[in-house]
């Protein structure tokens, strides 16, 4: 693994490479309140077909935050994919995408199918979405969190394994893969450790597709999909809505797998092996 800094436009990203530089690009991109170190079980894996590159979002891990008086509204972080393409010099690429890295891996690839080679989608298949009627609500929740946002304080920890414990549990994840996000996400205090992560991100985005414009979207998608879900479903992907999603994109195939929402920490061998043979071990 490689450390990698990318200069966009409007800031800097961190990130980590695995793979020689020769072998087709991937770029993989982590959930909400995760980062690059996401990877670290899957892209080792997957380093004998892809040079991979996965970043920190803004906000994210070592990346730099979005400047004083914006925030982290859905509809920009594709624009940072597209940054971080040009950055690498990337014309088309593999994405692979967990979660809320997914949902922005496959509005980019709708918006842009000339540059997206395959979707790779773990727990993911389009952004959250919302009724018509659930709009106004939700403008409002969003703009009234802006308004009384104010820097908090984040919570120190004593030690970092402290830390690596918090996560595991918050996230019911295996202690290699919390101890390589923790490490990655923390940074020093006076009297301990906190959260790299900027607490703007924890503001409500203040639009939201419904449904019926999302499918919309999906099927503009034009790259090979494979959507690799968790059995059970989690809470807030629904067997129903993710088959009704699938089923707008005209080349995808969906895998479900025995696991929790992080199916690439604890499950990664066999999540690899799915993702080779989709996209072909040649």
């Amino acid at each position: 693994m490689r450390e990698i800094s990318l200069q966009l436009p409007h800031l800097r990203l961190a990130g980590q490479a695995w793979g020689e530089a020769r072998l087709p690009p991937l770029l993989a991109i982590h959930g909400w309140l995760d980062n690059a170190a996401s990877f670290d079980q899957l892209a080792p894996l997957l380093s004998s077909r892809f040079h991979i590159v996965a970043i920190d979002l803004p906000g994210h891990g070592r990346s730099e935050p979005r400047a004083a008086g914006s925030w982290y509204p859905f509809i920009d972080w594709p624009d940072d994919v597209y940054g971080a393409m040009r950055a690498l010099g990337w014309e088309r690429c593999t994405l692979l995408g967990h979660s809320l890295g997914g949902a922005i891996a496959s509005v980019y690839a709708a918006a842009h199918p000339q540059q997206v080679e395959r979707l790779l989608l773990i727990e993911s298949l389009g952004p959250l979405t919302q009724s018509a009627e659930s709009a106004l609500q939700q403008l409002r929740r969003g703009y009234a969190q802006r308004a009384a946002y104010a820097a908090k304080s984040l919570r120190v920890f004593d030690t970092l394994e402290v830390a690596v414990d918090a996560r595991r549990v918050a996230n019911d994840l295996d202690e290699p893969a919390a101890r390589a996000l923790v490490e990655r996400g923390l940074r020093q205090v006076d009297g301990g450790w906190s959260w790299s992560t900027d607490p703007r991100l924890t503001v409500a985005t203040p639009i939201r597709h419904t449904e019926a414009q999302l499918q919309a979207l999906l099927a503009g998608v034009e790259a090979p999909t494979l959507a690799i879900l968790a059995d059970p479903p989690t809470s807030y992907l629904p067997t129903a809505m993710m088959d009704g999603r699938a089923a707008c994109i005209p080349d995808v195939r969906v895998l479900r797998m025995t696991g929790n929402h992080h199916l690439h920490t604890a499950h990664a061998q066999p999540l690899a092996e799915a993702i080779l043979q989709f996209c072909g071990n040649g």
